[in-house]
């Protein structure tokens, strides 16, 4: 596999429809995800001294966090009214490969800043609640 552009990692928002479309989150300067697993450990005397983890077990969760320049697009005006609310929504996170994984995210973090002679900028951390499916 070839290098990937970081530009290309995209983080887009639905529109509360079924099926829902998406819609890019703009001006993100970083972007990163991660895929968190609990191990279910079943490690007894016939381990033979080796730990022994349940396949299949435990808790699965992805985690993102992102930040950027805001640009008072209507998808970020969308994240910012799923914070306020606290309510999950469909998003989905797009690669330059082709990649894509989709979910239900609840926005847990979401943080402006600006400087006086500076942009505004936000940053943002999304849990996942449910399935995270590969497409």
């Amino acid at each position: 596999m070839s290098a990937q552009k970081g530009s290309a990692f995209l983080l887009k928002v639905g529109d509360g429809a079924s099926p829902p479309a998406f819609a890019t989150v703009a001006g993100m300067r970083t972007t990163m995800m991660s895929v968190n697993g609990e191990a279910v450990n079943v490690t007894s005397k016939d381990s033979g001294g080796w730990r022994e983890l349940l396949s299949g077990a435990g808790v699965r969760s992805v985690s993102v966090a992102a930040s950027g320049i805001f640009t008072g697009s209507a998808a970020e005006t969308r994240v910012k009214g799923n914070a306020l609310s606290g309510s999950l929504e469909d998003y989905e996170l797009s690669f330059e490969g082709g990649e894509r994984l989709q979910g239900r995210f609840l926005v847990t973090r979401l943080d402006y800043a600006g400087d006086y002679n500076g942009e505004r900028t936000y940053a943002l951390s999304l849990e996942s609640s449910g399935p995270v499916a590969a497409l």
